[in-house]
């Protein structure tokens, strides 16, 4: 083999191990950077029992929601339809937090209690993230609740024309 294509094989082939060097160190980095999203049932069947961090989805039951006295610290329920699990919260809540409202906390489980970093509320009554609407479909579809088209449980009544 000629020097000159020697040469050039060796700095090819470095090339290519240097790429798939830090394309594996990518990769690496965002998967650690992940946050799974499961709902309470999900959680409960063992699903997210490897992960360290992850986001837990699902509505805050009604009446729930506790704040202790004297810090930031919020104690509420969140139910997907199945099942319920209880999440503390220290920080300032989203102004948009409350009873029956849908919600993404992110944190770690510590024995049987979530314990949220962040917590996120619906901000609007049409958006909603992809696969928070799936599992919402599909615990609709498992209760038999009537879905409107829009995420809504009522229908859209039309406008009457005042002359």
């Amino acid at each position: 083999m000629n020097p000159v294509r020697k040469r050039r094989l060796i700095v090819a082939s470095l090339v290519l191990v240097a790429g798939l060097v830090a394309g594996t160190l990518v990769v690496m980095a965002l998967g650690s950077n992940l946050a799974y999203l499961y709902t309470p049932a999900e959680v409960l069947a063992g699903q997210a029992a490897d992960r360290a961090t992850f986001r837990l989805g699902g509505m805050v039951k009604e009446g729930s929601v506790q704040r202790v006295e004297g810090t930031l610290e919020t104690r509420f329920v969140v139910s997907d339809g199945d099942a319920e699990m209880q999440v503390s919260y220290t920080g300032i809540l989203p102004d948009l937090f409350r009873d029956s409202q849908s919600v993404i906390a992110t944190g770690a489980m510590q024995g049987d209690l979530f314990v949220a970093t962040e917590v996120l509320a619906k901000h609007d009554e049409t958006y909603m993230p992809r696969e928070v609407a799936e599992k919402m479909e599909a615990a609709h579809k498992k209760h038999n609740v009537a879905d409107g088209g829009d995420g809504s449980t009522a229908t859209a009544q039309p406008a009457q024309d005042a002359r």
